[in-house]
């Protein structure tokens, strides 16, 4: 007895006729009569009775129907764990970054991927902007974005990738014919953010605070579109990266500055815990996201 034939007293059964059971099968009414008259051969009896122009199962068919149904049933549910497996059809991604300005460029690339994988939940933890190590350790994530790596925990730091910030100044402002600024240049600015604290905005954490060097004035703004309308209002200066810099630039009006004689650079990882076991999906979204930034970048 083979699956074929318990797939054929089960399609015969449900569908009421072998004509019918055809479709079901994708097989000729003939190749169908073949399997049955096999299947009745090797088991030494009928398995379904022809009664009043219908297909009636015998006592012996009654228990092999209850065997395909309970075969069957097991291995479509295990075709259908293997298929997430490799796949990860069904799941969900909690994300975050410590950073409000890569929420620009993440809802995007997530957009993409979920025509990938349809079925997999990407959730954006944005309570866990500026702490996302932490929340990943509680348990709250599942994939944090980070450029300021704590290591000596049992977190796993995959490389994403590099990219430079940059000062955006009016046009008009004493910083735009400079090459560069210094930490000390920021003194008398007024430093617009998008949160606090102020420890974790990476201008102060790597190099005004190394400089001993606050800002004159600090204006909290979450909006990358109204922190922009300040610059070229002449109401302060800001940092961001260059790549997320570039379409403000083309509007005119605005001048970016480099920020030191060699830059500050920032590199990007993607944090998971290490004793974690990730389904299938989870590796190919961080292997999305690797590749289709470098492509954009």
């Amino acid at each position: 007895m083979e699956i074929r034939h318990l797939r054929l007293i089960q399609a015969i059964t449900e569908e009421g006729s072998l004509t019918k059971a055809t479709t079901r099968l994708h097989l000729t009414q003939s190749a169908l009569s073949r399997q049955l008259q096999e299947a009745e051969y090797q088991l030494g009896t009928k398995i379904f009775l022809r009664v009043n122009k219908k297909l009636v199962l015998t006592e012996a068919g009654e228990q092999l129907l209850q065997l395909a149904d309970d075969i069957l049933d097991k291995i479509e549910d295990t075709e259908r764990r293997i298929r997430k497996l490799i796949h990860g059809e069904e799941g969900e991604i909690r994300i975050s970054t410590e950073c409000y300005t890569s929420y620009h460029w993440l809802p995007a690339l997530m957009r993409q991927f979920q025509t990938l994988y349809p079925n997999v939940t990407l959730r954006i933890v944005m309570e866990a902007t500026h702490q996302p190590l932490e929340k990943l350790l509680s348990g709250d994530l599942d994939i944090a974005i980070t450029s300021d790596p704590i290591r000596n925990m049992p977190i796993r730091y995959t490389p994403l990738f590099r990219d430079e910030m940059y000062a955006v100044v009016a046009k008009n402002h004493p910083w735009a014919d400079k090459p560069y600024v210094t930490a000390q240049d920021f003194a008398a600015e007024n430093l617009i953010i998008h949160s606090l604290p102020l420890e974790t905005v990476s201008v102060y954490q790597f190099v005004l605070a190394p400089a001993n060097v606050t800002p004159a004035r600090t204006t909290i703004l979450p909006l990358t579109e109204a922190a922009i309308e300040m610059v070229r209002a002449e109401m302060g200066v800001f940092v961001m990266a260059h790549w997320a810099l570039e379409p403000y630039l083309k509007t005119g009006g605005l001048k970016k500055v480099r920020i030191g004689s060699t830059g500050l650079k920032r590199d990007h990882f993607v944090a998971t815990l290490k004793a974690r076991q990730f389904p299938a999906y989870f590796h190919h979204f961080i292997d999305f996201l690797k590749q289709e930034i470098t492509l954009n970048r």
